[in-house]
């Protein structure tokens, strides 16, 4: 059975990366949602005067000091949700540097990603020796892959005002991706009467 779970997760984790391959560069789903800056001439050359270090930066920000007391961390919540309320609010990942789009090192990671993905689904479906039908079977993957797809996603849009429409983009991208292992890992781990009955005599 190892042999099979890793031959379904591999195969399923090619399969996930291909189908996201297709999404992203053919259907486009990675840019649902998602807008250039207006005037972008004008804004990167004072980011990067005013931002010199790569980071994760909200605004705007609490302004608190390190080891701030109760009383002025209270008091600075209080000012951030009257600035929020009033003005410009947002998240930034941001590299004043640059760096390369699309680089081997990024595609290998990816794959190795998805084949990690696509191994630990194939781990849950051999421990549900209760489906014994392909769409079952299937069916299980998918709903892995919602799980793992509204995870962060619904998060990120309810406290981070992501889109939602680049939300729903990526929810949809992931669940297809699950598929995709479930359509192959499906067809290599299979749970019948005599599997059962090996399994029941082995014990």
């Amino acid at each position: 059975m190892a042999k099979r779970i890793l031959l379904a997760g591999v195969l399923g984790g090619l399969a996930m990366f291909l189908w996201a391959s297709l999404a992203h560069m053919v259907l486009g789903t990675g840019s649902v949602g998602i807008k250039d800056i207006p005037n972008e001439r004008a804004i990167l050359p004072a980011m990067k005067a005013n931002l010199p270090q790569s980071g994760f930066y909200f605004f705007p920000g609490l302004g608190l000091a390190s080891g701030a007391s109760r009383a002025e961390q209270n008091a600075a919540m209080s000012a951030y949700e009257q600035k929020i309320e009033s003005g410009p609010s947002g998240i930034l990942i941001y590299h004043p540097s640059g760096q390369k789009a699309l680089t081997p090192g990024k595609l290998g990671t990816e794959l190795g990603t998805n084949v990690l993905q696509g191994i630990l689904a194939a781990v849950l479906l051999s421990f549900a020796t209760g489906l014994r039908g392909y769409a079952a079977r299937v069916g299980f993957v998918m709903t892995a892959g919602l799980m793992a797809g509204i995870t962060t996603n619904l998060s990120y849009w309810t406290w981070y005002g992501f889109p939602g429409n680049y939300t729903a983009a990526y929810v949809l991208t992931e669940v297809m991706g699950y598929v995709a292992i479930g359509l192959v890992a499906a067809a290599i781990i299979k749970h019948d009467a005599s599997n059962a009955s090996s399994a029941r005599a082995g014990a």
